[in-house]
Formats: structure tokens, C-alpha cells, sequence
């Protein structure tokens, strides 16, 4: 993979399992990403109500819980799906290069 694409590698799929949450980083930001469904996710991972760590929280399903203040965000979309945090966090692209995994942070 390529630098010039942007693309970080943060580990292997393995490195990844189904239904944990993990910390990576790109280069100063801390991502939280998990393995849900078989499908690979990251958003950034400091809560944007108070910067909680994400990674540490509860994930349910597709949705993280902050294990500060309970603010939920939908690791799929990166979207606040319960108070109290107001503002999304940040989706990553995955990219899976054999058995290689690498993040982009999406534009939006």
C-alpha cells in the first residue's frame, strides 16, 4: 500500500478480533477500531464530549459506549447515538491488503 494514498497500516486482521475494542494510532490520533460482523471499523477515539478514551469503553453491537460519561457513537458511521456528546467522531477508510489492515481518515 502505498504512502502517497494516504493509508496508515495499524496492524493484521488478526491483531483484530471479532467484537473487541483496540487502540491504534495514526499518527497522533488515537483510532478505535473493532471487528464487528467480520467487517473491520475505526473512528477517531478521544469522546468529543469530554475525551474519554474510546477504546476503553463497551462495544454493543455497532455502538461504542464511553467509558466516562455513557455517550454512545455508531463505530460504522462514527455518529453520536446517544448523549451526552453532541458532535460525530471521525470515520476511518479500512483497507485490507492480504492480511494487512491500513486506515485513511475519510473527508468529510
Amino acid at each position: 500500500m502505498s504512502m502517497d494514498a494516504g493509508y496508515v497500516k495499524v496492524g493484521k486482521i488478526s491483531d483484530f478480533p471479532e467484537g473487541e475494542l483496540k487502540k491504534v494510532s495514526v499518527g497522533r490520533e488515537d483510532v478505535a477500531i473493532a471487528t464487528v460482523m467480520g467487517k473491520i471499523y475505526a473512528i477517531t477515539g478521544t469522546c468529543t464530549h469530554r475525551g474519554g478514551p474510546l477504546h476503553e469503553g463497551e462495544l454493543k453491537g455497532t455502538t461504542i459506549v464511553c467509558p466516562w460519561h455513557g455517550g454512545e457513537f455508531d463505530i460504522t458511521t462514527g455518529k453520536v447515538v446517544g448523549p451526552p456528546p453532541m458532535k460525530d467522531e471521525t470515520p476511518f477508510d479500512v483497507r485490507i491488503e492480504v492480511s494487512e489492515v491500513f486506515l485513511r481518515k475519510k473527508m468529510i
